[in-house]
């Protein structure tokens, strides 16, 4: 087994106000039981089944049907309840099949010294023949402290009490609060953080209610464009976004998807998205949500900001590609 892995002072510049939340923990969330069924499903949790007369949907489709995962990736279009002019956008990754990546973009994670490499900032050319989604990821760190983890290094330290997806080593993935100070444990192959839990336990948290907490708005607006993560009793992993939501409304809407935990990504026109990709080689790469900010081959070439991409994968618990 390896070694628990601890930041390295030397190779990153932290503020007072960091230093101040990074602290050490027991060996604990990260590597407890996540209340997770063993087997994936093959099936994505329904949408609008508990009141279907005022919320519709298009019904799950394989929008990558040309990759061997079978069925790995599939996406939903729904109207919430109460919302008959809003379009949510919703992606289902089935976890045993797909190897999920997070990349840093050429500004995000920022306060990073000159000599750390940032790595590719755009999906890498070893893994585009078996790319199959890509979506955006969280706050800016400088925006909001959150912890980053991937590619056996930490870019920015982490805080206990965070919202944080994080990929095992086993080909599972969860959505948790972290309880482990900064140290990433032996298991744990990728964590990303932002904000705290949306919805734990299949409800919405109280904090949902607040919409302050949930990141500054384009122009002050309440409602805005959403996106978040989170996973279904099979630990099947579900990326979601939607416009004109606010953190109570947006929550509601996770919970519409019948998702164990959730978390919010990032917010405002300027940043979420969903593509997939129509062939192998990142061939005509599709933008899933009608949001005309994006075009869908954004992460392509390389970006501002990290981002996550989603593979078809070839071994449990194999490195992603960089």
């Amino acid at each position: 087994m390896r070694n628990k892995r601890t930041l390295s002072l030397a190779s990153l510049t932290l503020t007072a106000t960091a230093l101040a939340v990074v602290t050490c923990a027991p060996f604990s969330s990260a590597s407890t039981p996540r209340y997770l069924t063993p087997a994936n499903s093959s099936t994505p949790p329904s949408v609008c089944a508990p009141v279907p007369t005022h919320c519709s949907e298009t019904g799950w489709v394989n929008v990558v049907p040309w990759s061997s995962a079978t069925g790995a990736v599939k996406v939903v279009h729904f109207h919430p309840v109460g919302q008959p002019t809003v379009m949510a956008t919703a992606g289902w990754f089935k976890s045993s099949a797909v190897t999920v990546g997070l990349y840093l973009g050429y500004k995000g994670p920022g306060g990073l010294p000159a000599s750390v490499s940032r790595g590719p900032q755009a999906v890498p050319a070893s893994g585009r023949s078996r790319l199959l989604a890509t979506f955006n990821s969280g706050f800016y760190e400088n925006d909001s402290l959150a912890g980053f983890y991937t590619h056996d290094h930490i870019y920015f330290p982490f805080r206990n009490g965070l919202a944080t997806l994080v990929r095992y080593n086993d080909g599972t993935y969860d959505v948790i609060s972290w309880t482990n100070g900064n140290v990433i444990p032996a298991n744990v192959l990728m964590a990303r953080q932002n904000l705290f839990l949306m919805v734990n336990a299949g409800v919405a948290t109280k904090a949902a209610a607040n919409n302050r907490m949930w990141g500054w708005t384009y122009k002050g607006f309440a409602a805005v464009w959403r996106s978040a993560i989170g996973v279904d009793a099979n630990g099947n992993l579900v990326y979601v976004n939607a416009p004109d939501q606010t953190s109570a409304t947006f929550a509601h809407l996770l919970t519409e998807l019948n998702l164990v935990r959730a978390m919010q990504l990032d917010i405002n026109p300027e940043w979420p998205i969903l593509a997939t990709y129509r062939g192998p080689n990142a061939q005509s790469p599709i933008l899933q949500n009608p949001n005309p900010n994006q075009v869908p081959g954004r992460f392509l070439t390389t970006t501002t900001k990290d981002f996550f991409a989603v593979f078809a994968t070839q071994s449990v618990g194999e490195p992603q590609p960089w």
